[in-house]
């Protein structure tokens, strides 16, 4: 079947694009191979996703992949889903049973009878799918996937010549809106933005209905607001529902604490840590002139031990060190080793080792919430580090219908480490609640 048939009726079974979604759908039938979408919800982005799969899966024989960021989402938002309009599951009308040689529901793959694959899986674990080639992958949800799945696929897609589909809608700034500004750029990419209020999908009515309903159930105008901001109106800036820090944050960009920070360098700098055994590691670095934070920089690795980590965040940097700040757990002793990671770092030269106590997250969250306002930020070299705190929110409870303590993910290392800062940083706690460990004649610095 031609590509001209695909927008006549689909493939396999007939289907139109609903006014809102032509330009996509357009573009994909005019050979777009690399396409970003943010858009509002309901706008209907995984139901061309799956249409355009389906096509091109009954004309081109391959591999193609329907990807979420955890495989349990996948299941109820694709595999299991049910089209409101028309009481069908999403995938029949997609999928002709006709054209389908196996259906494997553990899997959540189907087998077509021309030898085509498509399977709904997670990002998260894109590792399990390696030793396939696929043709066209699908990133839905992007804004909450892990962007190390592009980064593993996309040198497939370049080398076939496959296609990237990334749906998604804002969850405050993170990795989804700067690609999706730099692709904005790049020739070979096409990206839509489409919110609420530009679409026949929800008529003005509904659009304030949803806002006052928003935020009558997060009991918070604030809350509501940002929520209706990110979700409806692709506010790319809008605070993540949840956030800690991000409207501090946005005080702070308008205020213009946010720009340019250097090094002043007859300032001894201080780090804050968030040390990561099998996870992230974070350090913030900072200056203080009297009531007065500067955050100067900031590093993030994961997977790296010990040395590396020194090697890179400190032994490379031409600062005269302060006060390392490190979680109480750095005293620790391994059974099998009986040394500290403390005992580590001093072999490794870095000196001034501050062991903070340990706290509940609420309070190196109040402490963050304090210190914020009387902080300049460096915009380029801590860019990573206020996308972490920008991005750190609390966890939604769907029981009781209220946040509870924050969300472990990749913002939280760069925030504890902030926090870790703002809770033992001079002047914030008395001295006595700190356990602060010098070698002898008290060296501060790092030795080379």
């Amino acid at each position: 079947m031609s590509r001209a048939r695909k927008v006549e009726k689909g493939l396999p079974l007939k289907w139109m694009p609903r006014p809102h979604q032509v330009e996509l759908w357009e573009a994909l039938l005019g050979g777009a191979r690399r396409v970003d979408v943010a858009a509002h919800r309901r706008w209907g982005k995984d139901e061309v996703a799956l249409q355009w799969a389906a096509a091109e899966a009954m004309e081109h024989p391959g591999t193609y992949w329907h990807l979420l960021p955890e495989a349990s989402q996948g299941r109820k938002a694709i595999w299991d889903a049910v089209n409101p309009h028309t009481g069908k599951r999403r995938l029949d009308e997609a999928f002709d049973p006709r054209f389908r040689r196996r259906t494997l529901d553990d899997e959540m793959k189907i087998e077509l009878t021309n030898g085509s694959v498509w399977q709904v899986a997670g990002s998260d674990n894109h590792d399990s799918l390696v030793g396939a080639s696929p043709r066209g992958v699908v990133f839905s949800e992007w804004a909450l996937a892990r962007p190390e799945a592009w980064v593993f696929i996309r040198p497939i897609l370049a080398e076939n010549g496959g296609w990237a589909l990334f749906l998604w809608t804002p969850r405050g700034r993170n990795h989804a809106t700067r690609a999706f500004e730099h692709r904005e750029r790049e020739p070979g990419w096409l990206c839509i933005r489409a919110s609420a209020d530009k679409t026949e999908v929800f008529t003005p009515e509904q659009l304030e209905q949803e806002r006052v309903e928003l935020i009558a159930e997060l009991g918070s105008k604030e809350e509501g607001e940002a929520r209706f901001a990110s979700e409806y109106l692709v506010d790319f800036d809008a605070a993540a529902p949840g956030a800690y820090y991000a409207s501090l944050l946005g005080e702070a960009e308008k205020a213009g604490r946010i720009g340019r920070v250097p090094h002043d360098p007859s300032l001894r700098v201080d780090t804050a840590w968030d040390l990561g055994v099998d996870d992230y590691t974070a350090i913030w670095f900072f200056q203080q002139v009297g009531r007065e934070v500067r955050a100067i920089d900031y590093f993030e690795t994961s997977g790296e031990g010990l040395a590396e980590i020194v090697r890179q965040a400190i032994a490379s940097k031409p600062y005269a060190w302060g006060t390392h700040h490190l979680p109480h757990d750095v005293m620790v002793r391994e059974l099998g080793t009986g040394r500290s990671r403390y005992d580590t770092l001093q072999s490794l030269g870095v000196f001034g080792v501050s062991a903070g106590k340990a706290t509940d997250p609420e309070e190196r969250v109040n402490a963050a919430r304090l210190m914020i306002p009387v902080t300049w930020f460096d915009a380029e070299r801590c860019g990573l580090g206020l996308e972490r705190l920008r991005a750190y929110r609390k966890r939604w409870n769907r029981a009781t219908h209220s946040y509870a303590g924050p969300v472990h993910d990749r913002a939280s290392h760069g925030a504890d480490a902030f926090g870790e800062f703002a809770l033992n940083r001079r002047g914030a706690a008395p001295a006595a609640e700190r356990r602060t460990v010098r070698p002898a004649g008290g060296a501060l610095s790092w030795m080379g």
